[in-house]
């Protein structure tokens, strides 16, 4: 087990808090083929958000109160239950594309300053406010809606090249969460499987898919088994 560990910060000193909560309606997209549309158009909010935990024996229901998941084949899930997004990586973002990209313009239900969100550990825990506890689970890959989402052509592709995904996160512990809470880094395991790795090894570099193991128990049980269906045939 890792020693608790101090904030993750992009700058020494700098307090790790969230920017914003955003919530997504579900509203019609011709990028994507779920009944019902996309939830992907998620807009800052005022106020508490309450953060339910899975229901018993992970029977699901958890994620943000009031914010809509449409497509159900591909995202939610106690597994993806929250987004989170850092606003660092947003600004890098709006340099390299030339506009500007608001707090839940990637479709993320949190937006975060002075956390390195994509070079977190699977595994990793995050208390948010004084109630909610996360852990870090999965990156984002993105699809076809995100693409549509951005309107960028190639978006996909040079999302994918820069494997700044973001994190996927389930929920430990039930709490109201809002704009201003800090944001901290409460256990970072020994392992070195970071959500970076684990993006490249599902997108671009599959040879690194049973280095993934090393996460233990916290690795989401799709990708477990992508990694041990990947030893047994490469017998890495």
């Amino acid at each position: 087990m890792g020693a608790s560990f101090a904030l993750v910060a992009y700058r020494a000193g700098m307090e790790a808090k969230l920017l914003t909560v955003n919530l997504g309606r579900a509203t019609p997209s011709a990028y994507t083929s779920a009944e019902g549309g996309t939830g992907i158009d998620k807009r800052p909010v005022d106020g508490p958000v309450a953060v339910a935990a899975p229901g018993p024996k992970g029977s699901g229901g958890s994620g943000l109160a009031g914010d809509a998941v449409v497509d159900l084949r591909h995202h939610g899930g106690d597994d993806q239950a929250v987004y989170a997004y850092a606003r660092e990586d947003l600004d890098d973002w709006q340099r390299a594309l030339g506009r500007e990209l608001a707090n839940g313009a990637f479709g993320e239900n949190l937006t975060t300053s002075g956390l390195d969100v994509s070079g977190a550990r699977i595994g990793e825990r995050w208390r948010v406010g004084p109630e909610l506890l996360l852990e870090v689970t999965s990156p984002r890959i993105p699809c076809r809606t995100f693409q549509g989402r951005l309107g960028e052509r190639g978006w996909i592709k040079r999302f994918t090249e820069a494997a700044v995904p973001g994190a996927y996160l389930r929920v430990l512990e039930a709490g109201e969460i809002r704009a201003g809470d800090t944001v901290e880094v409460v256990h970072r395991p020994d392992h070195e499987v970071t959500l970076v790795m684990m993006f490249r090894a599902l997108t671009t570099r599959r040879e690194l898919l049973p280095l993934l193991l090393e996460a233990g128990a916290a690795l989401p049980g799709e990708v477990r088994e992508a990694a041990v269906k990947y030893r047994g045939r490469t017998g890495s």
